[in-house]
């Protein structure tokens, strides 16, 4: 599986989103000046759903940080002051998964739970654990917002591959090419698509 998705760059889709609405209010001005009671009781309503939704979304990524940063810890005899550090690999995974599994359960389908599935999928892959990293991505691409969504399919489609399931891998790379993102063209799904093709029929 590509490394990579180790770790997933944040973006600010979400917000952007919000800020949508907020224009959306803003330039309807001469509308909302004629229903004075109903403009103020709208921008009240509005105001206070995006501090909640802003208030909400600075938590995950608090939450997710807390967990970026024990999947960074260090391991060893040798405890380096800066950062988290833990005696064995085996405890720093366990409390790792932890962490990770922590935030994609409560914050399932964000950004910020799809970042934490896709973690617990690439460190299910690395113990050898493939059934559990399809679990994880498959999550991700079913429930997880567009741009990390994509990047799981590439990620399942590797999976398929190594797990000999290359239709499966086929079938879903030929929806993502249907379907780009603004996180995995057409012409990059294409090439993975091909790179799976060459895989099944290396004499073709």
């Amino acid at each position: 599986m590509d490394r990579q998705l180790k770790k997933v760059v944040k973006n600010d889709e979400f917000k952007e989103q919000v800020w949508h609405g907020v224009d959306f209010l803003r330039h309807h001005t001469a509308d909302l000046k004629k229903y004075a009671a109903i403009a103020l009781a709208v921008l009240l309503v509005a105001g206070g759903s995006y501090w909640f939704i802003h208030h909400q979304a600075d938590v995950r990524e608090e939450a997710l940080a807390a967990a970026l940063k024990i999947d960074d810890a260090t391991v060893g005899p040798n405890v380096q002051a800066a950062n988290l550090h833990y005696a064995t690999q085996q405890e720093k995974d366990q409390a790792t998964q932890k962490a990770f599994g922590e935030v994609a359960a409560k914050y399932h389908g964000t950004q910020e739970g799809a970042i934490a599935s896709l973690n617990l999928g690439q460190g299910a892959v690395d113990r050898g654990d493939l059934a559990g990293g399809e679990k994880f991505l498959k999550d991700v691409v079913d429930s997880g917002p567009s741009a990390y969504a994509s990047q799981a399919v590439l990620a399942l489609a590797q999976l398929y591959t190594i797990e000999g399931k290359n239709a499966d891998a086929e079938k879903i790379l030929e929806n993502l090419i249907k379907n780009p993102t603004v996180t995995v063209s057409k012409e990059e799904a294409q090439l993975a698509l091909a790179k799976v093709k060459a895989k099944s029929d290396p004499n073709g």
